[in-house]
This record gives structure tokens, C-alpha cells and sequence, in this order.
């Protein structure tokens, strides 16, 4: 199911639905932007968030850009501690609902 080969396919989305995707991009092109978080640092957010989405191809395409921006093996293995350590905490805090009184 998760091929690199199917990102082609989004011409096919750009073709259909172009000013939506004219907007999408131009979003993410200014979100991943460098500002007041360098770029290194977005792109990091970037691989947690794909990391607890488990999204390959936004694992593949943000952890590349990362290593392009200067990320280090050590901060990469950092992010997906932070990663995994969101993800756990999710669990156990959304855990807490299964004590509530009964319906």
C-alpha cells in the first residue's frame, strides 16, 4: 500500500482539485519555513509528528530533510524518544477514562 511510487499521484490531486492544492502547498511551504524555529527544528517536529502518525512517506520525506538541515543521529534518536514518550503518555492519560463513573 505505502509505495513512493503513489506521491506521483498527487499531480492527479493537484489537477482535481487545484486551489485547495495551490493552498495546501503554499501552507506547508510557509509552516516548514525557516522563522523563529530554524528549519533543523521544524523539520524535527516534523519526523515526531510522522513518527507517532507512523506515516511513511512523511517519515521518509521529513526525516531526509532533517539530515539536509544538519540533524545528527543523536538528535534523530532524541526525536523519536520524544516521539514514543507522547505517544505512551497518550495512552496512559487517555487510560484515565476507563475509571469514570459507569454510564
Amino acid at each position: 500500500m505505502y509505495d513512493t511510487k503513489n506521491l506521483k499521484r498527487l499531480k492527479t490531486i493537484d489537477a482535481s482539485a487545484p486551489e485547495a492544492m495551490k493552498a495546501f502547498w503554499a501552507f506547508d511551504k510557509a509552516a516548514l519555513a525557516d522563522g523563529a524555529v530554524p528549519v533543523k527544528y521544524k523539520e524535527l517536529m516534523a519526523c515526531a509528528v510522522a513518527f507517532t502518525t507512523q506515516c511513511p512517506y512523511c517519515i521518509g520525506i521529513h526525516s531526509k530533510r532533517a539530515r539536509e538541515a544538519g540533524a545528527s543521529d543523536q538528535e534523530m534518536a532524541e526525536t523519536v524518544a520524544v516521539a514514543a514518550a507522547l505517544r505512551a503518555g497518550a495512552a496512559i492519560t487517555h487510560g484515565t477514562h476507563a475509571f469514570s463513573d459507569p454510564p
